[in-house]
């Protein structure tokens, strides 16, 4: 018996669907483990190392990460096969961080992010169909086929932005919309290390500390700022004391339950004293983008040890597997199902057709007066102006 285990039910039946027996298995339903210290910035307190996670939690991260990581393969073969043009940006080895922070929070906070968004975009709400085939420029996309990699939106989720930390006082300004309409909701601002050196970024660290909304501030460090190192582009590399006067914590952007914890911590203090800045350690697998090889500045071995050593879901399974939450042939099962359902949403969304042309003048503007009219937005104008 393993002490850090609660029994909470004995016996799960199942059924074996390949001769009809009834099996019985012994599961644990919940188990405790012990993340990486966090180091903290102007905080006496943070969030627990200790962690509990249940059996249900732990299939469900597994599934969502094992989905993002199928998903982010597909999507870097489309691009290859030139289904999918213009950027793409991909978050293989990030899964733990969408995963981990979404599962803290609920559907009426909010999630802002930068273009390195497939993975936000999916754990937020949007199919995997809705991601790929919007990748392909489709019909069946979340935008319709418009917006492409790096426009991508969802209830609550605004992207997907192609500025360089633009996203930042935009989520500012969302935190704002929350402290005015006195809603008990925070918002996640999302953001790489290479957009961490942007003026933009601290002034709205400024207004949210004067304020004291309810933001936290997310820098997704991956360790490269498209070719180049944190080391090469910041003087600190410390991004959770980046705000300066606002508190901060760092985290192993690799370990979903630390993830979740930090994520959790944070939110609670933001909806009491205001912003937080959270410096999530994570890795990305491929380059910064599609057109980037990604060994030009880091070597074939350090991307290999990363995965082999930190790798956010072969860790997962480690712990499911040693605490006896799951086992092997589940977890293999999810791996069959998520396949055939990313290639199946891959065939769709290389199938499904384009918009039609008339689609650009449609949706710009929202509920336009009866008698506006827009030459070149309104479809009658155009087909009179170009019979």
């Amino acid at each position: 018996m393993l002490s850090s285990v609660q029994k909470l039910g004995n016996v799960l039946v199942r059924k074996n669907m390949m001769n009809g027996a009834v099996q019985a298995s012994n599961y644990a339903t919940e188990a405790t483990f012990e993340t990486q210290p966090y180091k903290l910035h102007k905080l006496t307190e943070g969030p627990s190392t200790t962690v509990k996670m249940t059996r249900a939690e732990g299939l469900q991260f597994y599934k969502e990460m094992v989905t993002i990581r199928r998903m982010e393969t597909v999507a870097a073969n489309l691009y290859k096969s030139k289904a999918i043009r213009g950027f793409c940006h991909l978050y293989s080895g990030q899964e733990a961080c969408c995963v981990g922070m979404e599962s803290a929070i609920t559907k009426d906070d909010a999630v802002i992010t930068a273009y390195r968004a497939h993975g936000w975009a999916y754990i937020r709400g949007i199919s995997v169909l809705g991601v790929l085939a919007e990748l392909t420029g489709r019909v069946s996309g979340c935008a319709r086929g418009k917006g492409g990699s790096m426009h991508m939106y969802a209830p609550n989720f605004y992207g997907g932005n192609g500025i360089v930390g633009a996203q930042v006082p935009l989520g500012a300004g969302i935190a704002l919309s929350f402290q005015y309409e006195k809603k008990p909701n925070v918002c996640l601002t999302l953001y790489g290390d290479g957009a961490a050196n942007q003026g933009q970024v601290f002034e709205a660290y400024n207004i949210a500390k004067l304020w004291k909304l309810p933001a936290i501030f997310i820098c997704e460090n991956n360790g490269y700022g498209m070719g180049t190192s944190v080391n090469r582009s910041s003087a600190s590399t410390d991004y959770y004391t980046r705000g300066d006067y606002i508190p901060g914590i760092w985290v192993d952007g690799m370990d979903v339950l630390a993830v979740k914890e930090c994520t959790r911590f944070a939110k609670e203090y933001a909806l009491q004293h205001g912003p937080v800045v959270i410096d999530c350690s994570t890795y990305r697998y491929h380059g910064h983008s599609m057109s980037d090889p990604g060994t030009s500045y880091r070597s074939r071995d350090e991307i290999q040890a990363v995965r082999e050593n930190r790798d956010p879901i072969t860790n997962l399974k480690n712990r499911l597997l040693t605490k006896e939450l799951a086992t092997e042939d589940e977890l293999k099962n999810i791996e069959q199902d998520v396949r055939k359902h990313v290639d199946e949403a891959a065939a769709k969304a290389q199938a499904d057709p384009e918009l039609p042309l008339e689609e650009l003048y449609n949706a710009i503007i929202i509920d336009p007066p009866a008698d506006m009219r827009v030459r070149g937005c309104d479809v009658s104008i155009l087909a009179k102006t170009t019979a």
